[in-house]
């Protein structure tokens, strides 16, 4: 049996911001129905690899490609019912609740003809239960915790019932208990059928719970494969410059990267 196409390919990919290049030919294919982390040191472009992925950033050279099209062919609303986005740093308007900004995910389902319906209706239902955010439907945005607030912005990302959804550091400014539970969450959307691609930060995590990994360095892409496959010493010390020990987990299987001071 062939394997699935991608669903989406970044192919000679050249860009940065004004007159700076921070990608430089870079080609990436995002294995469908995988939970694909990007992973690199700081200032790497995984950010910006991201933001092309999505369209939020134009390429100098190059193109995506999402299920076989160019991204740039694509309205935003053909691109939004397609791909989901959660950025770094998403801002909720003042006074919104859960229930409301959840409720903008089906802004792509909808139009002058075509107002809110019993469908928008039961995906909104459908993404609070999965990401458990159902009990606090009539709560502010403002009055929750921040793995909250994240699981909430998870859930309006699902409301648009895209089959591809990109985190921009998902897990970043949240505690190890939050961090945990919306990578479990991500990981329980991958085993439904979504292709999920966010950029971490931690490396054990990534491998714990994604299963193909792509390793940036200085704009490039260093590595691409699964967890037990890329995570070497070698690569390791390629991608982060840290000579590492690499371990099992006794648990998993998945590879446990430990700083040669540590063991």
């Amino acid at each position: 049996m062939n394997p699935s196409p991608s669903p989406l390919v970044a192919s000679g990919v050249r860009g940065g911001y004004d007159r700076r290049i921070v990608l430089d030919g870079v080609d990436v294919e995002i294995p469908d129905g995988s939970f694909t982390a990007i992973i690199g040191p700081n200032a790497c472009g995984k950010s910006t690899l991201l933001r092309v992925l999505a369209r939020l950033l134009k390429p100098r050279d190059g193109a995506v490609l999402l299920d076989g099209a160019d991204i740039r062919d694509l309205s935003a609303k053909q691109l939004a019912r397609r791909l989901g986005l959660l950025p770094q740093t998403p801002i909720a308007p003042d006074g919104i609740t859960v229930a409301d900004l959840v409720g903008r995910g089906r802004h792509p389902h909808q139009s002058l003809l075509s107002q809110w319906s019993r469908g928008d209706e039961e995906a909104v239902a459908r993404a609070m239960a999965a990401t458990r955010v159902s009990e606090l439907a009539e709560r502010q945005i403002s009055e929750l915790s921040g793995g909250q607030r994240q699981r909430v912005w998870i859930a309006m990302a699902l409301a648009q019932q895209t089959g591809l959804l990109l985190l921009d550091e998902p897990t970043t400014y949240l505690d190890i208990t939050y961090q945990l539970e919306v990578l479990e969450l991500l990981e329980r959307l991958r085993g439904e059928g979504r292709t999920i691609v966010a950029v971490l930060h931690d490396l054990n995590q990534a491998a714990r719970y994604a299963d193909h990994l792509i390793a940036m360095r200085d704009g490039a892409i260093l590595a691409q494969g699964a967890p037990g496959e890329l995570l070497t010493v070698e690569t390791v010390e390629r991608v982060f410059g840290l000579r590492s020990r690499i371990i099992a987990d006794p648990d998993t299987g998945s590879p446990i990267v430990l700083p040669r001071s540590a063991v």
